[in-house]
């Protein structure tokens, strides 16, 4: 079993960047494929970046493409969503999520976090 706890989130204003974190524990962090998500107030979860097993690879949905940048510490256990100009659609709940195999922005992920909130003000 792997646990994974998301901080970082905050309030923010449009153009601001943020840093998120997910800090993975329970087994060997580089058996992970890791995902962050977000799910906006009446909107369905989206995926918006993945990153593999050893971090060399990377992949983003379009709405997000050349503003945020994901990567791992795999000495830490640690996967980061850095987030830069902000825009108010940005604004939802985050989460990341995990899985052992199948590196990529779809399909189902086998462990979640609980979420932390990123709301951005015009």
């Amino acid at each position: 079993q792997v646990q994974l706890a998301e901080s970082g989130g905050g309030l923010v204003r449009a153009g601001d960047s943020l840093r998120l974190s997910c800090a993975v524990s329970g087994r060997t962090f580089r058996r992970y494929v890791i995902c962050w998500f977000r799910q906006a107030p009446g909107k369905e979860r989206e995926s918006v970046a993945v990153i593999s097993w050893t971090g060399d690879l990377t992949r983003y949905a379009d709405s997000v493409k050349g503003r945020f940048t994901i990567s791992r510490d795999n000495a830490r256990n640690t996967v980061y969503l850095q987030m830069s100009s902000l825009k108010p659609e940005d604004t939802g709940l985050y989460y990341c999520a995990a899985r052992e195999t199948a590196y990529g922005l779809s399909g189902k992920y086998d462990y979640w976090g609980q979420g932390t909130q990123v709301t951005v003000s015009s």
